[in-house]
């Protein structure tokens, strides 16, 4: 099993057996604290690198698979250059809404524009990884989940939106937060809708060698 560089910001869950780990370096090119937990509640242990590359725009007519790929694409790679020998995990999640792209909202008022547009209706949740290896070819996944909400009066809008949560999550909300209670019912992944379709990930470290069922 390989350790980690003291800079990592990753820990296993204490009193929690691990289930996997890591036995060859694994970088995940990401800030978000949720897509952490889901690696460390696994047992594994790995270095957190945020990418220092600005997120990319969508382009004029991109679909929402392309652009988040492309976007988990470039976090991926400037983290693998600073980490050569590693295995990089970039990703990225977007919501959508018919051919609209939601990121995260630039402020409440947008945060507000974006949950009155999505209460009441079905829209999808797309997270696309891209992983890295120095000794062999990539890994490209894109993962779309469809999400339905209720409707809600707009004073139980505002009161979210007050909280602060929604200003640094894809399409203004947190399913595994407090805006678990917008959400009526997901057709597909859970964890893909949190940031990281899990199951398609593992299976790729997995058939890799990059982590193994835990030994001890």
């Amino acid at each position: 099993m390989f350790t980690p560089s003291p800079d990592s910001a990753a820990r296993e869950t204490s009193g929690v057996p691990g289930i996997l780990e890591a036995v060859r370096p694994l970088v995940l090119a990401s800030g978000s604290p949720r897509r952490r937990e889901m690696l460390t509640g696994l047992g594994l242990r790995f270095e957190v690198l945020q990418s220092p590359e600005p997120e990319p725009l969508p382009l004029p007519g991109e679909a929402a698979r392309d652009y988040a790929l492309r976007a988990a694409q470039a976090k991926a790679q400037a983290v693998a250059a600073l980490r050569p020998g590693a295995v990089v995990l970039g990703s990225d999640t977007v919501v959508v809404l018919g051919d609209e792209i939601m990121g995260k909202p630039a402020d409440p008022d947008e945060a507000m524009l974006m949950l009155t547009r999505l209460v009441g209706t079905t829209h999808h949740v797309v997270s696309s990884c891209v992983l890295l290896r120095p000794d062999g070819p990539p890994a490209r996944l894109a993962v779309s989940t469809e999400v339905t909400m209720g409707p809600q009066p707009l004073g139980v809008i505002l009161a979210y939106v007050a909280t602060g949560e929604p200003l640094d999550k894809a399409g203004a909300y947190a399913i595994q937060g407090r805006g678990g209670f917008l959400v009526e019912r997901i057709r597909g992944s859970y964890t893909n809708v949190v940031g990281l379709p899990l199951a398609e990930v593992v299976e790729v470290l997995v058939s890799w060698g990059v982590v193994a069922p835990r030994q001890d």
